[in-house]
């Protein structure tokens, strides 16, 4: 009997995965779930932070150099961007955003940076702190709010 050589390729038995050892159905198993794990996590979002490309702003210099401070103090008071550097423009855009959600995008320089300005405007410019407080929190909801969070944490 004369075969063709495509007959041997047909009559060749074809391996099916559950033919496979038990220990590389497990493996290969593992190895899919990890790998859909693994995408998953690349493909959910990181945590949404506000950025972080101002965080090596000295904040010391600004809050006790006057002609800086009075700039920021004149971009966050003011009702346009005008008088606004870079970084100002960001700060005033995340403000009202970081307070009514307890500065949850904050970064932890963000974080520790916002309470120490805050200390320092209410204990030696408390004028300039009015004016920001009548601006951002006219109801004094947040300060509140932050008080109590700054004595939970302490």
């Amino acid at each position: 009997m004369h075969h063709s050589p495509s007959s041997f390729l047909c009559r060749s038995p074809k391996k099916r995965r559950s033919d496979l050892h038990p220990a590389m159905n497990r493996g290969l198993a593992l190895a899919l779930a990890l790998a859909a794990l693994v995408a998953v996590a690349l493909a959910a979002p990181a945590e949404e932070k506000y950025t972080d490309k101002y965080d090596n702003v000295n904040l010391d210099e600004i809050l006790s150099n006057e002609r800086l401070f009075k700039k920021y103090l004149e971009c966050l008071l003011a009702d346009t961007d005008v008088h606004c550097t870079a970084d100002g423009k960001e700060l005033k855009k995340s403000i009202p955003d970081a307070l009514t959600n307890d500065c949850a995008k904050c970064t932890n320089f963000q974080k520790n940076g916002s309470g120490k300005v805050i200390k320092h405007l209410r204990e030696n410019k408390p004028a300039d702190w009015q004016r920001l407080q009548a601006k951002y929190d006219p109801e004094d909801v947040y300060m509140t709010k932050f008080a109590e969070n700054r004595k939970a944490s302490s």
